[in-house]
């Protein structure tokens, strides 16, 4: 398997990038290497997986934090850094197990309860829509990779007809405390328990559906609404339809990205559309009936006699709906 690449160098930013560097690359990238636009090429496909993973990663202040930390690693389940990968890209737990691995506790830690339900995590998804689709609205579908709870053990990772054993190290806590001496006197320290990984519990008979993980990653196809007015780099919110939750908790969101296409002739400004139309120095200087396109297909405009270069004429309620609320620009 070939090495995976700096998220930072994906994107083309340096370590230091602000939310607002790291959303612009984004969406300049994803434009460029959409899947729509390069239709049966693998390496571009490869390229927008790669795209969205690293943004998925760096436009997270929690995840980007341990991402510049630990790196890969971080998301890595196989590093031992706890959860196993059931959420999606791994769980490191949070800054709280850090601290306390360090000082003894105190800080509040997500893993003090390991069977405590958890929230699945969100997902990102894109589509590539029209000019004209943003303006009245359609519909798209996405294709996802959701993590869920496996049917055959009802996500207790154990094989049907079985129990797991609470982890007789650390009582089913998932932590154990040791003792240590030290130049300032003796220090307590808290880390994930290594007999268990921080389960609190041992399973002596995975389940061969999801190998002991409780959970599983299948592809699912969603249709999105997409409202007439949304405008490029605007996302859509689907409540639920994210990483199932752990331990009874509820499913993360699906976050579609809308990324609109540039139009031959239309510009958007705010609700409106701009249309730059030549005519010939007669039209203007004695005045004409033209057709001009629109969203809505050609409609005669009047040219008065004695236009000037540069003139601005406005055809109301032929622009963008507005996106909350009635009416065009």
């Amino acid at each position: 398997m070939a090495e995976k690449r700096d998220y930072y160098e994906v994107l083309g930013l340096q370590k230091g990038a602000s939310a607002e560097e790291i959303k612009k690359a984004y969406r300049k990238l994803a434009k460029e290497n959409h899947p729509d636009l390069h239709p049966g090429d693998k390496a571009c496909e490869e390229r927008f997986k790669e795209i969205n993973e690293a943004y998925e990663i760096l436009s997270d202040d929690d995840k980007r934090a341990k991402y510049d930390q630990f790196g890969h690693a971080a998301f890595d389940p196989s590093a031992g850094f706890g959860g196993g990968g059931f959420e999606g890209f791994g769980d490191f737990g949070d800054l709280g197990d850090i601290f306390s691995s360090f000082f003894g506790g105190g800080f509040g830690s997500a893993r003090s309860n390991p069977n405590a339900p958890r929230r699945g995590d969100n997902l990102r998804a894109s589509v590539n829509i029209s000019f004209e689709e943003a303006a009245f609205g359609c519909k798209k579908e996405v294709t996802v990779g959701r993590v869920e709870k496996c049917a055959d053990c009802k996500g207790t990772g154990c094989a049907p007809g079985t129990t797991p054993e609470v982890c007789p190290d650390c009582k089913g806590s998932g932590t154990v405390r040791t003792t240590q001496r030290t130049p300032f006197g003796m220090a307590q320290s808290t880390a994930p328990c290594s007999k268990c990984r921080g389960t609190g519990k041992i399973i002596h008979q995975p389940c061969k559906t999801c190998r002991g993980m409780g959970s599983v990653r299948r592809q699912h196809k969603i249709s999105v609404t997409i409202p007439a007015g949304i405008d490029d780099g605007q996302a859509i919110s689907l409540h639920g339809q994210g990483n199932g939750g752990v331990n009874g908790g509820p499913a993360g969101d699906l976050l579609v990205g809308v990324i609109v296409r540039p139009h031959a002739r239309f510009e958007r400004d705010g609700n409106s559309v701009l249309l730059m139309q030549d005519i010939s120095y007669a039209q203007a200087a004695l005045g004409a009936e033209i057709e001009v396109p629109t969203l809505d297909g050609n409609v005669k405009l009047t040219i008065p006699e004695g236009t000037q270069p540069g003139a601005t004429f406005r055809m109301r309620g032929k622009g963008i709906p507005y996106l909350r609320g009635s009416g065009r620009g």
